[in-house]
């Protein structure tokens, strides 16, 4: 039997989170009725927490045809799918290796991955575009990904090296003992076995590569190259009392995200508590 106390507080700490939600929720709930919303509506009536009264679906046209919004979305998916295939493949053999042998430099490699993740990207600004300038990579979707690549692959490495260190040694030396060298034992037998922590990552980069704003902004120039995020800013100039228009937009640039961590969620779910609980 529960006792007053703890239900007392069981039903604040909820009332507590669902007032979170909900204010969390306000400035979503806003754009999503100024993106279905005529621009006369919006600048006559003023009420912008009222559902538009005609729903229309030709702001999300616009931004998508007249804003190059198709165009700005094969660049980002292009840019994404290869990034995180590309950290997700080096990161996971780079702990590999770091988790289970041993060599000289291990511990220094492995401080190397960690002190990479505490830099701030700021600092790197002018090297990156300096370095992209002169090796021609600047203003090229390639020196998007692997830039995004470069700097995603310190935290990939720690996070999968974390997991795998939890895997008993005693299915490599039976793998060992049968023959299998280290390619074989990184894919026929880690590999099944990181999934959950795969995918969890994957779609953590996934959500952080599609949102990128930074390097897209210091090494894209041409628009017909520009990511989904440096499109919403041409938004602005273009279409800047348009708040119909702007709302479509980022909406369109967040569903992709959104959709991803719905359709995947149980995985992401599944690959944050894998490890957690041995047994």
């Amino acid at each position: 039997m529960i006792s007053r106390k703890k239900w007392l507080f069981a039903l604040l700490f909820y009332v507590f989170c669902t007032f979170i939600v909900v204010l969390w929720m306000i400035p979503f709930l806003v754009a999503i009725f100024t993106a279905f919303k005529t621009i006369d509506e919006i600048f006559m009536l003023r009420n912008f927490w009222a559902p538009p009264r005609t729903w229309t679906f030709e702001n999300f046209k616009v931004a998508w045809k007249e804003g190059k919004m198709g165009r700005y979305f094969i660049n980002t998916l292009w840019v994404t799918s290869i990034s995180v295939s590309g950290t997700l493949f080096l990161s996971s053999l780079a702990a590999f290796a770091l988790s289970w042998y041993d060599f000289k430099m291990k511990k220094p490699i492995l401080m190397m991955f960690v002190a990479g993740m505490l830099i701030p990207f700021q600092m790197l600004l002018i090297p990156v575009y300096k370095f992209s300038v002169m090796t021609g990579l600047y203003d090229t979707l390639t020196g998007v990904i692997l830039f995004h690549i470069a700097f995603q692959l310190g935290f990939c490495t720690f996070f999968l090296r974390n997991f795998m260190i939890t895997i008993p040694s005693s299915l490599f030396d039976a793998a060992r003992i049968d023959g299998a060298g280290a390619f074989t034992i990184y894919a026929k037998i880690i590999m099944p076995l990181m999934k959950p922590a795969m995918a969890a990552l994957a779609i953590l980069e996934f959500t952080w590569i599609w949102n990128d704003y930074l390097w897209s902004l210091i090494l894209l120039q041409s628009d017909v190259k520009k990511t989904v995020t440096i499109g919403l800013t041409a938004f602005q100039g273009q279409w800047i009392s348009s708040w119909n228009i702007i709302a479509a937009g980022s909406l369109l640039v967040a569903s992709v995200p959104v959709v991803v961590f719905l359709v995947f969620q149980r995985y992401f779910i599944r690959g944050l508590t894998f490890g957690g609980i041995k047994g």
